[in-house]
């Protein structure tokens, strides 16, 4: 990782590195501050016609997982610790989806695939 020099209203931090300071791999091709987004597998859950499946919550939380992770498969060491946030983060995006109300109709699979071409198809290089 390369910093840039502190600013004037830079802090150290306890990892040794400045609060305020520059991260290269923080900058996209033009120069600007770029942010990260979620991660492209992990889908809205809410509010569909049939309701989010109990695969599609466990496929939501193992992807949650394997990102904050940093890895898509874990070692036998951490194999206990990552199959439990897995159990943990299905349990509490089940709660979260089940008990989110709104007033707007549910959108089914079908409008969610064709919404996906349309932005797909809108981006497309």
């Amino acid at each position: 990782m390369t910093l840039a020099a502190p600013g004037p209203d830079a802090a150290p931090t306890d990892r040794g590195t400045w609060v305020g300071a520059r991260d290269t791999r923080e900058r996209g091709e033009r120069g600007d501050r770029t942010l990260t987004s979620m991660c492209r597998s992990i889908r809205p859950l809410n509010n569909l016609a049939p309701p989010a499946t109990d695969e599609e919550v466990r496929a939501a939380a193992v992807q949650y997982v394997r990102k904050v992770a940093g890895t898509r498969t874990p070692s036998r060491a951490n194999q206990q610790a990552f199959d439990a946030a897995v159990a943990t983060i299905e349990a509490a995006t089940r709660d979260l989806v089940d008990s989110l109300v709104t007033a707007v109709a549910p959108r089914t699979r079908e409008e969610l695939a064709a919404a996906t071409a349309r932005s797909a198809a809108r981006y497309a290089s």
